[in-house]
């Protein structure tokens, strides 16, 4: 009982250890992508500026008026602690 499987050929061999090479580098780069945090950073903030921006680069109305929306929620809260305190 002996190995069936026909011995590969050097240049078979070969082949072999290029594509292992190759998706090794590729696992490898994306490990080194998951770990480079600036590069992530740098990212999310311009993903996170193109959410908030139009294409002129300008602000969304929709953006201004959550952030107006806050600031005016802020304000009345402080006012409701102050008269609270009197």
């Amino acid at each position: 009982m002996g190995d069936q499987t026909p011995e590969k050929t050097p240049e078979q061999l070969e082949a072999e250890i290029a594509q292992q090479r190759e998706q090794l580098a590729g696992t490898v780069d994306q490990l080194a992508a998951k770990l480079d945090v600036k590069s992530q950073a740098q990212h999310k903030v311009a993903s996170l500026k193109d959410s908030v921006t139009d294409d002129t680069g300008k602000p969304r109305t929709e953006v201004l008026a959550a952030a107006g929306s806050l600031v005016a929620m802020a304000v009345v809260l402080l006012l409701w602690r102050r008269r609270g305190a009197h």
